[in-house]
């Protein structure tokens, strides 16, 4: 499939918040992890990439900044595989640099893409680690070629670069009930900083099957049990002084599965899911109970259309649209810090990655793990393998202690592993 050049495009409407807002402290970087069960050939994966970029054109851009709004712009710079010699989730935008944003690493027998999130959510990235993963293996194992499918790219070159926001914007209802409740003052975790910015990443391998037996015997999801966990591992290292103030978990929401949108680009938004320890029960059953409403209430389409309307309409706004962007990057800052106090911890789950069962005998787990100014937690699954990554800032690992001996109390064989 032949690549389209892009001159240049916009950014969607949740991508526009990560330039303004990222620095050493949060560089808005996540990445993706394969791990295989042989060591990565430097050279192979450099042949993979230049296979798979061909098919994620946008891939090749770099961000600039115009009078009044961001832009990707075109770029020749071709990609480069390099062994792994960065803090995970180091800075990729730099302001000014014409640098692509995303990165390929290797280390022993994992391979690293790594993401500027105004590049990509999760979904688009992981579109992109199998391509990556797909044309690896078939080059490297050339003996398993012919009894491996073609890969499906699940959309075309086109596809994967609209703006799904633009596309939504004219269904999305002006007038609602915003479900969510704001908690302007929720718990926040603090900590020792680790030194040079840097960030702890603390990983939980294990079955998906038992962590999903665990969410049965509630008669609920893994992601809700997962995020009820972490509201309760929270809960148990709060001082007694501050717990009279909500725990608040910020979700994200993978659009694609409410909207139909084909894209690789950002199509996600978040909601905040609170309890207060204070005033409710402090008991597992119960935690889950009230989380399992707060999805439900969340995820209606009447409230995804109300709050994405919000977010359009105020990029849409014609006063808005000619403030310079000096401004409206003080402005997102601003925005963003208060945002910030209303927020205790995140929770992602991006879901199952599938690969053809062919790959099995050669790929071992994958992991996804995000930069972070607070403890949180991102999770992906492979087969009957769930990698849960907790990240933080802080030296402290309290709470994610409570929670993997939470799961291992409770019949979950867990696996970690630690970049400290």
């Amino acid at each position: 499939m032949k690549a389209q050049k892009v001159k240049w495009k916009k950014l969607d409407n949740a991508s526009k918040i990560f330039p303004a807002t990222c620095n050493n402290i949060d560089t808005k970087v996540f990445r993706l992890s394969c791990q295989l069960y042989e060591n990565v050939d430097p050279e192979i994966l450099q042949e993979a990439l230049e296979l798979t970029i061909d098919n994620f054109p946008l891939y090749r851009s770099v961000l600039r900044r115009g009078v009044f709004w961001y832009y990707f712009e075109f770029s020749d710079i071709k990609p480069k595989v390099e062994i792994e010699n960065q803090p995970v989730c180091a800075p990729i935008y730099i302001r000014d640099n014409r640098n692509l944003l995303f990165n390929v690493t290797y280390y022993n027998n994992r391979l690293n893409l790594e993401v500027f999130h105004s590049l990509t959510d999760g979904t688009g990235v992981i579109w992109f680690m199998e391509s990556l993963i797909y044309f690896y293996i078939t080059s490297k194992y050339k003996d398993i070629n012919s009894e491996i499918p073609k890969i499906n790219y699940k959309a075309s070159v086109s596809q994967k670069m609209d703006d799904s926001f633009e596309k939504i914007f004219t269904r999305a209802k002006r007038h609602g009930k915003g479900s969510a409740i704001k908690y302007k003052d929720a718990y926040i975790v603090e900590g020792t900083r680790l030194p040079e910015y840097r960030m702890s990443l603390i990983e939980g391998s294990m079955s998906a099957k038992e962590v999903l037996d665990l969410a049965h015997k509630y008669d609920t999801t893994m992601t809700i049990y997962l995020s009820s966990l972490l509201l309760y591992s929270i809960y148990k290292n709060m001082s007694s002084q501050s717990r009279n103030k909500p725990v608040v978990l910020s979700v994200p929401i993978n659009l694609r599965q409410y909207f139909e949108s084909y894209t690789a680009r950002n199509f996600f938004s978040t909601m905040d899911i609170g309890y207060d320890f204070s005033k409710q029960s402090h008991e597992l059953k119960d935690i889950i109970h009230a989380v399992s409403d707060s999805f439900k209430a969340n995820l209606s389409m009447e409230a995804l259309e109300y709050h994405l309307y919000k977010l359009i309409s105020l990029e849409k706004n014609p006063i808005a649209r000619i403030i310079p962007l000096t401004i409206k990057d003080s402005a997102l800052k601003i925005a963003s810090y208060f945002n910030d106090k209303g927020i205790t911890s995140t929770i992602s789950n991006i879901g199952r990655i599938n690969m053809p069962p062919e790959f099995n005998p050669f790929i071992q787990q994958f992991s996804i793990c995000v930069s972070s100014r607070r403890p949180q937690i991102t999770m992906c699954s492979y087969g009957d393998r769930l990698v849960i990554s907790f990240t933080s800032p802080f030296e402290e690992t309290d709470i994610q202690r409570t929670f993997f001996q939470f799961l291992s109390n409770n019949g979950v064989k867990v696996e970690i592993a630690s970049n400290y």
